[in-house]
């Protein structure tokens, strides 16, 4: 454990100043780095043809936010469509199907990444660098803009004028500015690292190599190769998780070496701790960012350890076997610890890489990853976390207010009919879109595609969608999932899993902002204090388990009953 301890605390000390960066980076003011940046940014600005510098209505802002996605969305898809007529496709793949070009498309313009198709084998060098890689920046990067337009919403509030009426922030100058002043540096220096590590920064075609025994009937073995390095580090550092390779993170190329997996690993977590950090120097309350880096904390340690305690058991199906740890869909390399720490994270955040095989967890640790993405905002993705977790906020002030007879506040801002109605949206979405769709697709003969019939088949299906839903793209992998039923209805939990999420808290900042701000009293609920810290954790916990505790029962609970019995 002291491995998992000593990750834990460097996340954490990397992620203090790169907060108080950030925190800068999207303040009023020119910010840190502006003499280098800002002729970089006006330049983007010039090139779009929109002004960077004026506060919008969070309307207008909603709506250039999806402009943007449809815009891009567009492009990738065609991009996808032809990739085998277009150049810069040394391994000659072909263009994709329709329903299958529409779900990458959407994955990755959801910051999901979620893929139904096997890594670099169905994408063209074009499509990665051009389609992909494009998404990966800008949608952690939009994440990022969302949620300090609802901070200013919320804490800092803007003078109205007749030119400017409610302004949260301009997207534009926010998402450039998360673009060239956060990710592009941040990738820059992890990709350097992977590369010194060996992870391949190459334009070249795979190479065709001679295997080591001669005995087998196969004498050479063609070893896809590209600019692996570049695309690891932005998958990693904004919460992306979409492999060049189909295996992910646990191939050897993508990830050879004990440091180039600490540095992944760490890369999970680094910007959504960072965004907690940045909380307090932005809103002014440094208190709420030891409030929430306490629940997140405690939620995160929690999960961690169930994992680690699962993976450390033997799988009962194979105690003939082995009596050690379950190593079965593991790198021997990584062993239990790093592929349960990574399991853990990846799910804790929406980032869905993995270096190992999910669907080989024991039930236990796939209970974990499935609760970590039911809850969302442990550590959460970039910027989405941090507003999901801010959602969470509101229903426990709500309630606790409800509880001790005050008037339901928070932040000093009234919360009334119009914001429950907003909030009770938000949090009913997740389980209608999810238990919808696994019913459904149960429900209909012949489309589910299990191939694990029983406990494991329902929790395979289940895991799609909540990683659908969650922006998270890791899975039960034993799942046919590259059909146009899962391609299809993945896309619906995809959107409504980012979009809706994103934009209506965004609506009830606004809504709070509009607001006179209340006297400070004894009748305000304080947020800060260690009973709201134990009240939230219990909230946030106990609204997943309502919502799924039956169908985790039919799942991993069953499953690791069964199995319990066997062994």
């Amino acid at each position: 454990m002291t491995e998992i301890f000593l990750t834990y605390s460097l996340a954490l000390l990397l992620a203090w100043p790169l907060g108080r960066y950030i925190a800068g980076v999207f303040a009023e003011g020119p910010g840190p780095g502006a003499k280098v940046f800002m002729p970089l940014e006006n330049g983007l600005y010039r090139l779009m043809g929109v002004n960077g510098h004026q506060s919008m209505h969070w309307l207008h802002y909603a709506k250039s936010l999806l402009l943007l996605h449809l815009f891009l969305g567009a492009m990738i898809f065609l991009l996808l469509m032809f990739q085998g007529v277009l150049p810069l496709n040394p391994d000659s793949a072909p263009g994709m199907s329709w329903d299958l070009a529409l779900h990458t498309t959407v994955s990755f313009l959801t910051n999901t990444n979620q893929q139904h198709y096997s890594g670099q084998a169905q994408l063209s060098f074009l499509a990665h660098t051009l389609g992909i890689v494009t998404l990966q920046f800008v949608t952690p990067a939009a994440g990022m803009a969302a949620l300090f337009a609802i901070l200013r919403a919320l804490f800092a509030g803007v003078k109205k004028s007749d030119q400017d009426e409610s302004g949260v922030g301009n997207f534009y100058r926010d998402l450039t500015r998360g673009l060239v002043r956060v990710l592009l540096p941040l990738a820059l220096i992890s990709a350097l690292l992977l590369t010194w590590q060996g992870v391949p920064a190459t334009w070249q075609g795979a190479a065709q190599v001679q295997v080591v025994d001669s005995s087998v009937e196969m004498q050479e073995q063609q070893i896809p190769l590209g600019p692996v390095a570049s695309m690891v580090a932005i998958k990693q550092l904004g919460t992306n998780g979409g492999g060049w390779y189909g295996p992910n993170s646990s191939v050897p190329l993508e990830n050879p070496t004990p440091l180039s997996n600490l540095i992944q690993t760490l890369s999970l977590v680094l910007i959504p701790i960072a965004l907690v950090f940045a909380l307090g120097l932005f809103s002014g309350r440094q208190r709420l960012t030891w409030m929430v880096l306490t629940v997140m904390l405690g939620l995160s340690v929690a999960s961690t350890s169930l994992a680690v305690y699962s993976e450390l058991q033997p799988n009962p199906a194979m105690a003939s076997l082995s009596d050690g740890p379950n190593m079965e869909g593991k790198e021997v390399r990584f062993g239990p610890y790093a592929t349960a720490l990574w399991a853990s994270w990846t799910t804790q955040t929406s980032n869905g890489s993995v270096n190992g095989m999910h669907d080989s967890l024991n039930p236990l640790g796939g209970l974990a990853t499935l609760m970590n993405m039911f809850v969302n905002a442990t550590f959460g993705g970039i910027g989405v976390g941090m507003i999901g977790f801010l959602v969470f906020t509101l229903l426990a002030a709500f309630l606790g207010s409800l509880m001790v007879g005050r008037r339901p506040t928070l932040f000093g801002k009234a919360v009334e009919t119009r914001e429950i109605k907003i909030l009770a949206l938000i949090l009913l979405l997740q389980p209608i879109v999810i238990l919808g769709l696994t019913a459904l697709t149960f429900a209909l003969p012949g489309v589910s595609g299990i191939t694990n019939p029983g406990f494991h088949g329902v929790s395979q299906v289940l895991y799609e969608y909540t990683s659908a839903f969650a922006n998270n793209g890791s899975g039960f992998e034993g799942l046919d999932d590259d059909s146009v039923w899962w391609n299809v209805t993945c896309v619906i939990a995809l959107a409504f899993g980012r979009f809706l999420p994103m934009l209506l808290p965004l609506a009830l900042a606004s809504s709070l902002m509009q607001k006179k701000s209340l006297a400070a009293s004894d009748s305000n609920l304080n947020v800060e204090t260690p009973i709201f810290i134990v009240f939230l954790m219990a909230v946030m916990l106990m609204f997943a388990l309502l919502s799924f505790l039956p169908v985790l029962v039919l799942g991993p609970i069953a499953e690791h009953l069964t199995l319990m019995q066997i062994g």
